[in-house]
C-alpha cells in the first residue's frame, strides 16, 4: 500500500474519531439538556411565557332588603408612567407633566419629580373617572398607560353614609359596615398562573376567566331604601327648621328587631368622605351620648306596674309642682296635684315619675332599666356603638335616685332609646336590633343569615299592653305631642326635653337642649318604632314641638310606602292642654246605657254601636273596626264616655267620639327619702 493511501486511511479514520467524539459530546449534551436538566429548564422556559399572578378579588356588593345597590365595586382607569422608557422614547418630563396636570390637575412639582426618577413604574393618578381616562389615552405620551383597578362607588351618594361608611383608595374598609365586615366584604386573594406575551398583556389563563370562587360577599340589610329617604329628608328638613346642631332618626319593626332606617344629620356624601371632617362622619344614632330625659320615664312606669309597687288606677301627689329633695327642689313644667300614671306619662309630671321610681327603690329602679337595655351595648354589628352610662345603684347618691326616674344623670344613645321602646310596642319583649340580614357568597350560596331574636321578656304582657295604652294621651289633647299624632292612626310615644351637662362648669347649660320623641304607630298593632333625637335647636327646644311633627311625617309617609292602612282615627283640632289640678272620671250618662232589645234591628248598610265603656283604647278601637265604625279618641286611659251611645243603628262608617280617662284612687306616697329630683334642680 503506498504511503499516500496510508495517509488518507489516517485522515479518515481520525475524522471518523472526532465525528464520533463530536456526537458523543452532542447526545451527551442532549441527554444532559433533556434528561438531567429538564426540570430546570422548563421552570426557566415557563418563567419566560408564564407568570404567577395576584387576583385582586372584586369587593361584594352592599344591598338593601329589597336587593337596590348601596355600595358597589366598579372597574375604573389609573394612570402609571414608565419612566425609564420615557426617557429612552425622548419624552421630556416637564412637557409631560404639563399636558398631565391640565387633564387630572394634582401637584405638578410631584408629578415631575416622579417622572424624573430612575424607575420602571410609578404611579401619577389612581382611578379616574373615564371621562379622564379617555382624554389622557388622548395625549398619547410615551411611557404613560392606564390600568384598570377596582374603585369603590355609592351610587346613593349621602344615603345611608354613616353606616356604609367607606373605603380608601386600595379598597380597604376605613368606617362603618365597610370596616365591620372588611373580610366578608374583601374576599381571598389567590395567585393563579397565566400565560402572557412578549409584551406582558395576559393572553390566556383557566383560573383568572372566572373570579367569582375569590369575589368578596354580598350584604344584604335590613334598611328599606326607600324608608331611609324619607327619614333622611324630614331629619334634614326638622334640623334645618330648628337650626339644630345635629340630630338622629332610627326606624324599626319592633315585631322582628329589623332596623329599616338609621339617620344622621349632618350627612355626607360616602364618595368624596375626605371633603368632611371626622364629626360629620360619625354614626351619631349609635355614638352619640345624651341623656334621655323624659322619654325615659315610660320604662320607669313599666318597671313599677311589672314590680307591683304602683297600680294603673293609683293616684300621685304631684306636690302642685316643686318637691323639695334635701337641698334641691324638683319642678314641674307646670303645676299638678294628683295625677294617675297615664296623666304622668301624657303631662310628663317630673315629681309623678321621681316618686313612681322611689316606689321601686335604688336597686329595684335600677335592674328594670337594665332589663330594657340601658347600660350595656346593643351589639347592633357596627364600630363605634357606645354603651352609655347608668351607675350601679350602690354608687348613686339621693339625687341620682330621682334624677334616673325621668332621665336625667344617665345617658343612652337613639339605638338603645328605640329598642327599649319597641319592647313595649311587642309585647314587652326585647329584640336584638338587626341590620343585617344575610351574608351571600360569589355563588348566591347563603354564608350566614342574621334571624329575629329575642333578648328577653322585660315586662309581663299585660304591663307592656297597658304603658302602651297610657302613652296613646301623650299625642291625644293635651298631651305633650299633640304634634306627633297622625291623621287616621293611634299614635303612642314619649316626648323628652333634657338639658345638656355644661362639662365647663358643672351642672347643665341652660341654652343647649336635646329634644326627642320615640314612639310607635299603629298603636294597637305597632308596625314602626321611630326615635327623633335633635341636638342643640336654635329656635325651640320642646320634644314635643320640635321632634313630634318630624316623627309624623317620617311615620306618615313610611306607613303609606308600606301598605299599612288607617285605622280610622280622625285628629280633632284640640286646643293647647290646661294642666287639671286632678283626675275626674264623671260618671255614665244616662245615654250611655246599652240599647234594649226594643231598639230596631240594623238594616241594610247599618251596624249596631258596640258599648264601650270601661274599654282601654286598644281594645275600642278593635270593636269599631269589628263594627266597620272608625272613631276619635279624645284624653287617656279608659271610655267613660262615646257618642253615638251603645246600642244605636248608625251608617256603617260613622265616627264615634269616645272620651277617655283613668279612675281616680288613693294617692301615692313615699318617704322622704326615697324622694327624687327633676330636670329643673335649683338649690
Amino acid at each position: 500500500m503506498s504511503r499516500d493511501r496510508r495517509f488518507m486511511r489516517l485522515r479518515v479514520a481520525l475524522l471518523g474519531a472526532l465525528v464520533f467524539v463530536g456526537a458523543g459530546f452532542v447526545v451527551r449534551r442532549s441527554y444532559e439538556l433533556s434528561v438531567e436538566r429538564a426540570p430546570a429548564l422548563r421552570e426557566m422556559a415557563e418563567e419566560q411565557y408564564q407568570r404567577n399572578m395576584r387576583l385582586a378579588p372584586k369587593r361584594g356588593t352592599i344591598r338593601d332588603r329589597n336587593g337596590a345597590p348601596l355600595a358597589v365595586s366598579v372597574d375604573v382607569d389609573s394612570v402609571y408612567a414608565n419612566p425609564r422608557r420615557m426617557r429612552r422614547e425622548g419624552v421630556d418630563p416637564a412637557r409631560a407633566t404639563r399636558l398631565l396636570t391640565s387633564v387630572l390637575g394634582g401637584d405638578p412639582e410631584r408629578i415631575q419629580h416622579r417622572l424624573e426618577s430612575d424607575r420602571l413604574f410609578v404611579w401619577i393618578s389612581r382611578r379616574i373617572p373615564p371621562r379622564m381616562a379617555a382624554r389622557v389615552h388622548e395625549l398619547a405620551i410615551p411611557g404613560v398607560e392606564m390600568v384598570r383597578e377596582g374603585r369603590r362607588y355609592y351610587p346613593n351618594r349621602e344615603l345611608l353614609s354613616h353606616v356604609l361608611g367607606f373605603a380608601d383608595i386600595d379598597g380597604n374598609g376605613i368606617e362603618g359596615l365597610e370596616l365591620q365586615y372588611e373580610d366578608e366584604l374583601s374576599g381571598s386573594s389567590e395567585r393563579v398562573p397565566v400565560i402572557r406575551d412578549r409584551a406582558g398583556h395576559v393572553i390566556f389563563s383557566e383560573q383568572a376567566l372566572d373570579g367569582r370562587s375569590t369575589r368578596g360577599a354580598d350584604i344584604e340589610l335590613t334598611i328599606d331604601r326607600t324608608v331611609q329617604r324619607i327619614a333622611e329628608r324630614e331629619l334634614s328638613l326638622g334640623a334645618r327648621t330648628f337650626e339644630a346642631r345635629a340630630g338622629s332618626v332610627i326606624v324599626m319593626d319592633p315585631r322582628t328587631g329589623e332596623i329599616l332606617a338609621m339617620a344622621n344629620f349632618p350627612s355626607f356624601n360616602a364618595n368624596e368622605p375626605g371633603e368632611v371632617s371626622a364629626g360629620v362622619r360619625r354614626d351619631r344614632a349609635i355614638t352619640d351620648r345624651f341623656e334621655p330625659g323624659s322619654t325615659i320615664k315610660p320604662f320607669t312606669v313599666a318597671s313599677a306596674l311589672a314590680a307591683g309597687s304602683i297600680r294603673p288606677e293609683q293616684s300621685i301627689g304631684c306636690e302642685h309642682g316643686a318637691l323639695a329633695v334635701a337641698e334641691y327642689t324638683i319642678h314641674d313644667d307646670k303645676p299638678f296635684d294628683i295625677l294617675t300614671p297615664a296623666q304622668i306619662l301624657a303631662f310628663s309630671s317630673n315629681i309623678g315619675a321621681a316618686k313612681i321610681g322611689g316606689s321601686l327603690g335604688r336597686e329595684g329602679l335600677y335592674r328594670g332599666l337594665r332589663r330594657f337595655g340601658f347600660g350595656s351595648r346593643t351589639d347592633i354589628g357596627l364600630p363605634g356603638e357606645t354603651a352609655g352610662i347608668l351607675r350601679d345603684y350602690r354608687h348613686w347618691y339621693e339625687m341620682d335616685a330621682a334624677t334616673i326616674a325621668f332621665g336625667q344623670g344617665m345617658s343612652v344613645n337613639a339605638l338603645q332609646l328605640c329598642t327599649a321602646m319597641g319592647a313595649l310596642a311587642n309585647d314587652g319583649q326585647l329584640m336584638q336590633p338587626t341590620l343585617v340580614r344575610r351574608l351571600v357568597d360569589g355563588n348566591g350560596e347563603t354564608l350566614r343569615e342574621f334571624r329575629p331574636r329575642v333578648e328577653r321578656q322585660v315586662v309581663p304582657r299585660a304591663t307592656a299592653r297597658l304603658v302602651a295604652d297610657m302613652l296613646t294621651g301623650v299625642t291625644g289633647p293635651g298631651g305633650t305631642a299633640e304634634d306627633a299624632a297622625l291623621e287616621g292612626y293611634l299614635v303612642a310615644g314619649k316626648t323628652g326635653t333634657a338639658q345638656k351637662a355644661d362639662y365647663a362648669h358643672s351642672g347643665y347649660d341652660g341654652d343647649a337642649w336635646v329634644a326627642s320623641f320615640v314612639g310607635f304607630v299603629p298603636a294597637e298593632d305597632p308596625r314602626l318604632v321611630i326615635s327623633v333625637i335633635i341636638d342643640e335647636p336654635a329656635i325651640a327646644h320642646y320634644g314635643g314641638r320640635v321632634a313630634g311633627p318630624i316623627f309624623r311625617r317620617i311615620a306618615e309617609a313610611t306607613l303609606r310606602h308600606l301598605g299599612v292602612p288607617p285605622q280610622g282615627v280622625a285628629v280633632t283640632e284640640r286646643p293647647r292642654r290646661a294642666a287639671p289640678a286632678a283626675a275626674v272620671v264623671a260618671p255614665p250618662a244616662p245615654e250611655q246605657v246599652a240599647a234594649t232589645d226594643l231598639s230596631p234591628a240594623p238594616g241594610a248598610g247599618e251596624t249596631r254601636v258596640p258599648d264601650l265603656l270601661s274599654l282601654a283604647a286598644r281594645a275600642a278601637l278593635v270593636q269599631l273596626r269589628t263594627a266597620r265604625l272608625t272613631g276619635r279618641l279624645e284624653g287617656s286611659g279608659r271610655v267613660v264616655h262615646q257618642d253615638p251611645a251603645p246600642g244605636d243603628v248608625v251608617p256603617e262608617g260613622t265616627r264615634v267620639d269616645l272620651s277617655l280617662a283613668m279612675p281616680r284612687a288613693d294617692v301615692l306616697t313615699t318617704d322622704d327619702a326615697t324622694r327624687l329630683a327633676s330636670v329643673q334642680v335649683t338649690p
